[in-house]
């Protein structure tokens, strides 16, 4: 798998290609921009054997991006789709048993692909249903917003949430094929457009520091949704994704928890200020804040690192606090996260710009004034 750092200057291929190295069940990740009509064509050459394509939308999206695509695919084969009500509240047990109510009476079996349109919600939500109809049918990612190009179409997770946490049910179901169309972004709302550059951002505080260095420098470019800038910061990020994926799928060796930097404190900032009062980006920016605060306080890092991020996050216009923060809320949150063990909290530190740690932490004032800090 290539890792090398892409040329802004000299000339792009018309489709990059970035594979996730899981033996028998590898995939690709395809990058382009304006091959909306082309990927019918793609998944076709991809999956040879598709008769029946199963297309779940946000329906947000259904008419500019869903519809076409099913009118495509039904030239090639038996194609249904499924709108899916945007937000986070389509992410439950309730959604889930619609899908595959609705899978079971348009005949799905076996051989037909789950075919995922839109942002993180729908593909975690549709891979989950993938992952569990008929003990598993296939599926791939068409992440239509930059959260999801990034983060959450790549790796294999999929599920829904609880009323008492989020991701609590779900699976590790790897997709047969992730599309990226970078136009797709065009209809993308700034607010949303903000929120995947955390996720971008996170990839260089945790692997890579010259990658967050050329984020520091077209902080304004990516701002300005800049094409070239765009689609570099895309792949690098799923380039750096599709490494530790490889390195620990299951997150068995401890590699893939450093995905989750900021995500301790941004589950907690989601679930108690309130689904939807910030969206899944801002949070981890949020959360990203505490964590470099947490790690400050226990000698991990000094205030460069601190400045250095709080600077890189305002630039892309992200938040760093959270005036109705409440650690006597957030910490019973805590508590439930998937990192803790033997019921002490566990957290993804920065030690360096580039390198994270997974370390527990059972100084609990020091991460109550990490989010006071952040208030």
């Amino acid at each position: 798998m290539a890792t090398s750092h892409a040329s802004l200057d000299g000339p792009e291929q018309s489709v990059q290609r970035i594979a996730v190295a899981l033996g028998d069940r590898s995939y690709p990740i395809m990058i382009a921009a304006d091959f909306w009509d082309a990927i019918p064509d793609e998944i076709a050459a991809e999956v040879p054997d598709l008769t029946h394509a199963l297309v779940v939308c946000d329906e947000a999206i259904a008419h500019r991006w869903g519809e076409p695509l099913s009118q495509r695919l039904s030239e090639r084969c038996r194609c249904d789709l499924a709108n899916v009500a945007s937000g986070e509240v389509s992410k439950s047990l309730e959604m889930l048993g619609q899908l595959w109510d609705w899978m079971l009476d348009k005949g799905a079996d076996r051989r037909s692909v789950v075919i995922a349109v839109g942002g993180g919600v729908i593909g975690d939500l549709a891979g989950f249903a993938a992952a569990s109809y008929a003990r598993g049918i296939r599926l791939i990612q068409v992440p239509t917003t930059l959260l999801s190009m990034v983060d959450s179409s790549v790796g294999g997770k999929t599920g829904v949430n609880l009323e008492g946490g989020k991701n609590m049910v779900g699976a590790f179901w790897q997709p047969t094929l992730v599309l990226i169309d970078t136009s797709t972004l065009s209809t993308l709302g700034d607010r949303d457009y903000r929120g995947g550059l955390a996720e971008v951002v996170k990839y260089g505080v945790i692997d890579d520091a010259e990658f967050f260095a050329w984020l520091e420098q077209n902080a304004a470019a990516l701002l300005n949704r800049d094409p070239a800038a765009v689609t570099h910061a895309i792949r690098r990020s799923c380039e750096i994704k599709a490494a530790v994926v490889a390195a620990d799928e299951r997150e068995t060796s401890g590699r893939r928890a450093i995905l989750n930097y900021g995500h301790t404190f941004a589950h907690a900032i989601e679930a108690t200020a309130g689904y939807g009062a910030f969206s899944h980006g801002e949070a981890v920016a949020i959360g990203m804040s505490m964590a470099a605060r947490l790690a400050r306080s226990l000698s991990l890092v000094d205030d460069a690192f601190v400045t250095r991020q709080d600077d890189l996050l305002a630039a892309v216009g992200l938040p760093r606090s959270w005036p109705d923060a409440a650690p006597e809320e957030m910490i019973p949150v805590m508590k439930t996260d998937k990192k803790v063990a033997h019921s002490v909290l566990r957290f993804v530190l920065p030690t360096r710009i580039g390198q994270v740690e997974l370390m527990p932490c059972e100084a609990i004032d020091l991460v109550e004034a990490a989010i006071v800090e952040c208030r």
